[in-house]
C-alpha cells in the first residue's frame, strides 16, 4: 500500500510490512511536524529485517538491521527517504515499555530531522536534536522518547 499526501511537499508512505496501529496520515503528520519549512518529497518505507540489514550493510557497512536509516537527496524537489525496520522498532518499543505508535513517531521525527540536516555526532548537536525531538513528540501528544520507561 502506498499513498501520497499533499502538504508543503508530498509524503509517500510505503508498507512492506503491515503496521495496523498507524495510518499514512499519521506518518505524514509526524514528518510535517519535524520538517519545519523544508520543502521536498519524503518517502517513508516500513520494511522487514532482511531489507533493513541489506540497506545498512550497503550504505553503512554494518551487517545487521538498524531501526531507521535516513537518505538525504541532492535533488531540490526531494528531501530524501526514510527506511524504518518495523520488526526492530516493535522489539525496541516492547523492551522500552512504549507504544508502537509512539516509538514509530519518534523514529520518523528523528529520521526527518536528519533529512533536514540535523545530526548528533557531537554532544551539543545531540542535546539540540534530543530537545527538539522531545518537544515535537510532546506537541503530537506523545511522551518524551528519552524518558526511562523500563
Amino acid at each position: 500500500m502506498s499513498m501520497t499526501l499533499e502538504s508543503r511537499a508530498s509524503v509517500n508512505v510505503q508498507f512492506a510490512e503491515p503496521v495496523p496501529e498507524i495510518s499514512d496520515s499519521d506518518v505524514a503528520e509526524w514528518v510535517e511536524s519535524a520538517r519545519g519549512d523544508r520543502l521536498g518529497e519524503i518517502c517513508v518505507r516500513f520494511m522487514g529485517l532482511e531489507e533493513a540489514r541489506l540497506l545498512n550493510r550497503q550504505f553503512r557497512k554494518v551487517d545487521k538491521p538498524t531501526n531507521v536509516l535516513a537518505f538525504q537527496s541532492d535533488c531540490q524537489e526531494i528531501l530524501g527517504d526514510l527506511a524504518i525496520c518495523l520488526p526492530l522498532a516493535l522489539q525496541e518499543a516492547q523492551e522500552q515499555g512504549k507504544s508502537l505508535s509512539s516509538h514509530l513517531a519518534h523514529l520518523v521525527i528523528h529520521g526527518t530531522l536528519h533529512l533536514c540536516g540535523l545530526d548528533h555526532q557531537t554532544e551539543p548537536e545531540a542535546q539540540r536534536m534530543e530537545s527538539l525531538e522531545s518537544d515535537l513528540m510532546h506537541r503530537l501528544g506523545f511522551p518524551n522518547p528519552y524518558q526511562d520507561y523500563g
